[in-house]
């Protein structure tokens, strides 16, 4: 996406933001008006005031689950540290996503393509650059905590933007080369094959459409996308 095209969507999607009122639909959000941005995980013994009142729901124990995406699930369903929010997790080591109502009850899981290459943040200014100038080594999908929102980039499908400064988005698997194979990549048995993106999140089409979609409609989200470089404490305020 070159400069010209970044501003149109940029406009395109914090116009969507207003009109939707997104900005202003939940508690807690309004006060920072950050959408489609990291944001730092609160800190001390709990995530929100309301959490001491919580009564989570039960252990997540999803089978295909890593023991990290467990952990960061129960946190966040104990603690409220999605403010209440529905949330999604995107595990890049097992190359899969879960999604959460804001109680924490499980909506369903999918496999995913993830960036090229291996890395916990993104290069500086990289959403500013054109995809042919995005060289293999930087196209990492960033770790950490997101405030995402539902929007469009320059076409008429709708997408999930994670971390909007850096074009980082969940979105349904596009074919694009014959040789990159997407389809072929998210549907095999193995998880070696699933880094091809230059960062963004893809899914297949039914997942976003029967779980992304209706969870996230007209209110915000929150993403956790947990590191492969990184230890999973310098990047989530859980609790040793």
């Amino acid at each position: 996406m070159n400069t010209k095209q970044l501003s149109v969507a940029k406009a395109a999607i914090r116009m969507l933001v207003v009109c939707m009122g997104l900005l202003v639909a939940t508690p807690g959000l309004a006060t920072s008006g950050i959408v489609g941005q990291m944001v730092p995980a609160p800190t001390g013994d709990t995530a929100s005031p309301r959490s001491t009142l919580r009564t989570p729901p039960t252990k997540f124990a999803d089978a295909k689950a890593s023991e990290a995406a467990r952990q960061v699930a129960n946190w966040v369903a104990a603690t409220g540290d999605n403010l209440e929010l529905p949330f999604l997790i995107v595990d890049k080591v097992h190359v899969r996503v879960f999604a959460f109502s804001a109680d924490g009850t499980p909506r369903g899981s999918a496999p995913i393509l993830i960036g090229l290459a291996r890395g916990d943040s993104s290069p500086i200014g990289i959403g500013q650059r054109k995809l042919a100038e995005i060289a293999p080594a930087d196209r990492t999908t960033p770790a950490g905590r997101f405030i995402a929102a539902l929007g469009n980039d320059l076409g008429p499908q709708d997408i999930l933007w994670v971390d909007y400064d850096n074009g980082i988005s969940l979105h349904r698997v596009v074919r694009g080369k014959v040789s990159d194979r997407r389809v072929e990549r998210l549907t095999s048995a193995s998880a070696s094959d699933n880094r091809i993106t230059y960062g963004c999140i893809n899914v297949l089409p039914k997942f976003f459409d029967s779980v992304v979609r209706p969870l996230l409609k007209g209110t915000n989200g929150m993403v956790y996308i947990l590191p492969e470089v990184k230890p999973l404490r310098d990047v989530f305020s859980i609790p040793l």
